[in-house]
């Protein structure tokens, strides 16, 4: 912990930015006069200590250190109830409220067209539908969309994409179903349709292992829609593998299924970027071979790409519990864009689309970090920007905190982040499911 901190307050103006981050309302200011710190190679592993809004950190490949063995770090969050005194810390400029609670597992966040906040509570299987009708910034009306024919629904999307969707998709543990939506409606119009796209893996629960989020989104055109589908396994290659730690591409009936990309453990998230046919995720690597190993990260998808799960990971790195097999395949494993700390659990992302944030924002990644468990100090536990060089269109490398607070000063988590969505009038909206809250964060102009 002392060579993070070394890390993080040798830095200039660190000390007027941890100032300001105390402060939940932060006054508006012009976005050059914010203070940011980049932590590179070792320093940008820390724990959560060096947490703060601004912090950036750019992990490289030349940075990963040799695989070892920490099978024994089980250091699960101990979740507790929001203490009286904590507040998020939020960039000078932003701030940000409770905007509504009382969730249990509210795992998924999606905008409708006409403003509405659809959310999914995966293990209460309910799709509620949160709208804000005095423009108060928080929902005054909270409705049950449906609770019939859900089996751990994670991911929803609206199609056709556009302002006219006919069908609101749920993507359940086990197959994808779809209702008749149109704008405004509070309640499914219709009962559910089973799709052709069966998703396997479905039956393994938590206890044996398997990672049982589906996400599920649409290409821009709406011609195909593509569902990630994680291992069931940290490190397997058995046969029960077999159709797992993969991106599907359907036609949007369910027909028509291939692999898109694999060797990819759990993509928890994916979108695509706004005026592009770029499908990018927001995947969780393996543990158990290092405190700092592998990274987890944040990435495009290359059609047909293999991302080297489980037998490489971060490019040809050799994972050491698969020695000598496939050596065909290690020339093919693409390295991901952007690496974040490993073991952060990067879930949900989205791409912020609103005009409310300053306009560097525009483009830009926002990602939600539930947190670590396989590492001796946490990590994680916050929401991330990933910057892009809106010239190129390619991310720039680093990532940047941009919400945190969640861990108390004993190291007990009171919130973990799962799902994000931009709101219709620009601002940030993530959930959390240790206390069941959803949060927003807008700019004060």
């Amino acid at each position: 912990m002392k060579n993070c901190w070394l890390a993080f307050v040798l830095r200039p103006a660190s000390l007027v930015a941890l100032w300001s981050a105390f402060s939940l309302h932060t006054p508006a200011v012009k976005a050059e006069e914010n203070h940011v710190r980049l932590l590179t190679g070792k320093a940008a592993m820390c724990d959560w200590t060096s947490d703060a809004p601004g912090v950036q950190r750019k992990i490289n490949v030349q940075d990963l250190p040799a695989p070892s063995s920490n099978l024994l770090a089980i250091n699960p969050p101990r979740v507790v109830g929001r203490p009286a005194d904590a507040q998020l810390k939020v960039p000078l400029g932003f701030k940000i409220d409770l905007y509504a609670s009382g969730f249990r597992d509210p795992r998924f966040l999606l905008t409708a067209p006409n403003g509405d906040i659809f959310v999914s509570e995966s293990r209460r299987n309910q799709i509620k539908v949160l709208r804000d009708t005095k423009g108060s910034g928080k929902p005054d009306v909270t409705e049950i969309f449906t609770e019939s024919d859900l089996n751990k629904p994670f991911g929803i999307a609206f199609y056709p994409p556009g302002n006219d969707p006919q069908f609101l998709y749920v993507a359940n543990t086990d197959g994808v179903i779809r209702f008749p939506y149109r704008n405004g409606d509070l309640k499914a119009r219709g009962p559910a349709e089973k799709l052709g796209a069966h998703l396997s893996g479905g039956a393994a629960r938590l206890r044996s292992g398997g990672h049982w989020t589906r996400d599920i989104v649409f290409s821009p055109d709406g011609k195909k829609m593509y569902i990630s589908i994680g291992s069931r396994s940290n490190d397997s290659d058995s046969a029960a593998e077999a159709d797992r730690a993969r991106i599907f591409e359907f036609n949007p009936d369910g027909s028509g299924q291939k692999v898109y990309a694999w060797g990819v453990r759990n993509a928890v998230g994916i979108a695509f970027r706004p005026g592009s046919d770029e499908l990018w995720m927001s995947t969780n690597e393996r543990d158990e071979i290092g405190d700092d190993l592998p990274p987890d990260y944040i990435s495009s998808v290359r059609l047909g790409g293999f991302y080297g799960w489980p037998w490489f990971y971060i490019g040809n790195h050799v994972d050491p519990r698969h020695k000598g097999k496939h050596p065909e395949l290690s020339d093919k494993v693409i390295v991901p864009d952007v690496l974040v700390e490993a073991h952060a659990a990067t879930l949900n992302l989205c791409f912020y689309t609103g005009d409310q944030f300053p306009a560097e924002y525009k483009g830009d990644i926002f990602a939600a970090f539930h947190g670590s468990w396989n590492r001796k100090k946490r990590t994680g536990y916050k929401i991330v920007r990933v910057p892009f060089d809106h010239s190129t269109g390619k991310p720039r490398g680093e990532y940047e905190d941009f919400v945190t607070g969640f861990v108390t000063p004993n190291g007990n988590v009171w919130g973990r982040p799962v799902g994000i969505t931009v709101a219709k009038d620009g601002s940030l909206l993530f959930s959390e499911d240790g206390n069941g809250t959803i949060w927003r964060v807008s700019y004060a102009k």
